[in-house]
């Protein structure tokens, strides 16, 4: 799951309420995200905190739950030099941005090792549709919490 779609469980807007049914821990759903993901939520709810479209003590509260639910909810790709590379060619392949080329590397390595231990495939949760576009391209099954709103 990438930070657009992650941050809609943390922030109300259209999809928000199918993430939360996705990453509620009842659902037994293995969220995967890449550690990168923190950073670009707490950025995002910061952005919305300085821009007067959330309040302070809710984004401290936002970033405080995000923080534990990292440590405690999620399963944390980390970010190696191999991640790292793949990255780059994703990103040359596909135009995309840093960080989404990151987590495109990160859901490829995952859908590897799901299809080596003969896991079912994972679906790539994404709330962008250029990097939707980039994991559809590249075989990965794609959904966009803003098609659930």
């Amino acid at each position: 799951m990438d930070s657009s779609c992650l941050v809609k469980r943390y922030v109300n807007e259209i999809g928000s309420q199918w993430v939360l049914s996705i990453t509620d821990p009842a659902a037994g759903n293995e969220i995967y995200t890449v550690r990168i993901t923190g950073v670009e939520v707490i950025s995002a709810v910061s952005r919305r905190k300085r821009e007067g479209t959330i309040v302070s003590a809710d984004a401290a509260m936002v970033i405080a739950t995000l923080k534990n639910d990292l440590l405690n909810e999620y399963q944390i790709i980390e970010v190696t030099e191999q991640l790292v590379n793949r990255a780059m060619i994703l990103a040359e392949i596909y135009g995309l941005r840093g960080f989404d080329a990151v987590q495109l590397a990160a859901a490829c390595e995952v859908q590897a090792l799901c299809i080596a231990s003969g896991i079912p495939p994972l679906s790539f949760l994404s709330a962008d549709r250029g990097l939707n576009a980039a994991a559809a391209a590249g075989g990965l099954s794609v959904d966009d919490p803003n098609d659930h709103p």
